[in-house]
């Protein structure tokens, strides 16, 4: 009986080799899960990975240093619609043309957008959140989804308490974590799944007197903290800007939030607290992933919609050409080659879609205008070529100058649309918080021409891009 078994045990090892190599080849061979998480206001600075000292983001600081953290990432225009727009076609905003007050996003756009071309190459697709684009076929552009926001009806914390579940009122963050839960939940074993996720926070419920609100989980956070107070936010600073600048929104919104040392402090706590709240929720899908066996075939993309203004220049919000309001966090998590790197290059929100793309193996369209960065977690560096790129507000409307610059890794320039004459250029290697205006310096009249010439062209030829 032993020899005859001793026999059989070259034979079995060979099945269970190939057993196993089977095994393998199938998980190495099937798409992964992706879920794309999208924070509304975070600037780049609000995570503790990136170097805040205050801020408690231990779940966004773990994606950072297990996956990819790049330390450059903006937004190519710095308001949520078109952002937003961006994200969703790999365009910038001067070719799809969505912002406020535009109608809907245009259909061939909404077309070669990453959810609805992905669907049809057989992922099971998600949204749950803020869209934040006007496009009436929402429903179909998902398998399950769900487009909420605050809800701006009430002018207190109602605004972000108003979502229930079961028979409890919960806080938007907390609803869209646990649709995000629910969905991984349920979506079917036999096809890959995409996952868009848009929480509202941080952004600030505007019509309420208390600007800031957030889950009772955090309210212990930052009571014992004293937060700093912001760089360049003299009056100097503030006069520097044009007049139209200076009776904007931005400084109307510090009005709110920011001109006292007391509401300085309570406004960014809230803010903290909010993102600090998100944290709290990706924590919970991260645990539901490895609970359900999903953690290692899931990729994990992180991104701010835009920057934001926390008293700098005695400005609130976003909406302008500075890197505060251009420069937002942004990480990939690949735990199929989980390598840390930090990366330096400057990378863009039009490169979600590709990314996201590349990541399902898919090829792009072509007439998307962003960098596919899913190299970044193989050792590739796929937007080290970049050398620049366009900054532009395009929306018209009385409280906010619409505006448009160019950025190269050395030089900002930007201008106002509704007023050409006020040109500003910045040497960002000597001069990164762009305090000093060089445009009237006769040694820079050439680099002030050669970026005036150089946006200039790529705004032509985007336009060209048009569909």
């Amino acid at each position: 009986m032993k020899s005859s078994a001793l026999k059989c045990l070259p034979f079995l090892l060979f099945l269970l080799t190939c057993f196993f190599n089977i095994h393998v080849t199938r998980a190495q061979n099937k798409k992964p899960n992706i879920i794309f998480i999208l924070t509304d206001d975070q600037r780049a600075e609000a995570m503790g990975y990136a170097g805040n000292k205050i801020i408690k983001t231990p779940e966004m600081d773990k994606l950072a240093s297990q996956g990819i953290y790049f330390k450059n990432a903006f937004v190519t225009t710095p308001i949520c619609a078109a952002s937003r727009a961006s994200i969703l076609t790999g365009l910038y905003e001067r070719t799809h043309l969505y912002t406020f007050q535009q109608g809907n996003l245009k259909q061939p756009y909404a077309d070669q957008s990453y959810p609805v071309l992905l669907k049809k190459q057989g992922y099971y697709t998600g949204f749950y959140g803020k869209f934040g684009v006007e496009y009436p076929s929402f429903n179909t552009m998902f398998d399950q989804g769900e487009n909420y926001d605050r809800n701006t009806k009430y002018k207190d914390h109602r605004g972000y308490f108003y979502k229930t579940l079961g028979k409890d009122t919960v806080h938007l963050t907390r609803y869209t974590s646990q649709k995000a839960m629910d969905f991984i939940s349920s979506a079917p074993a036999d096809q890959p799944f995409c996952l868009s996720l848009s929480f509202s926070a941080p952004h600030a419920h505007d019509p309420a007197v208390d600007q800031y609100f957030w889950q009772p989980e955090v309210d212990h956070l930052y009571n014992d903290v004293v937060i700093p107070p912001p760089i360049m936010a003299s009056d100097a600073d503030f006069m520097a800007q044009p007049d139209y600048v200076r009776k904007g929104e931005n400084h109307t919104r510090w009005l709110w939030r920011f001109d006292t040392p007391e509401k300085y402090q309570k406004s960014v706590k809230g803010y903290y607290r909010m993102i600090s709240g998100v944290d709290l929720e990706i924590g919970k899908i991260r645990k539901l992933l490895a609970e359900k066996g999903l953690d290692k075939n899931t990729i994990i993309i992180f991104l701010g919609d835009n920057g934001y203004f926390l008293g700098e220049r005695q400005f609130a919000d976003k909406w302008l050409m500075y890197d505060k309001s251009l420069r937002v966090p942004m990480m990939i998590y690949d735990p199929r080659n989980p390598k840390h790197r930090v990366i330096e290059d400057e990378v863009l929100n039009i490169d979600i879609a590709p990314t996201i793309f590349g990541f399902a193996g898919l090829s792009q369209p072509k007439s998307w205008q962003g960098v596919n960065l899913s190299g970044y977690t193989k050792a590739a560096s796929p937007a080290k070529s970049r050398v620049d790129f366009l900054c532009e507000h395009l929306w018209k409307v009385d409280i906010i100058a619409s505006s448009e610059g160019f950025r190269t890794k050395k030089w900002k320039y930007f201008r106002y649309r509704e007023d050409l004459k006020h040109e500003e250029l910045y040497d960002l290697t000597k001069d990164p918080l762009e305090k000093t205006n060089l445009v009237n310096e006769p040694r820079f009249k050439s680099v002030l021409i050669e970026m005036r010439q150089k946006m200039e062209k790529k705004i032509a030829s985007l336009e060209k891009s048009r569909l």
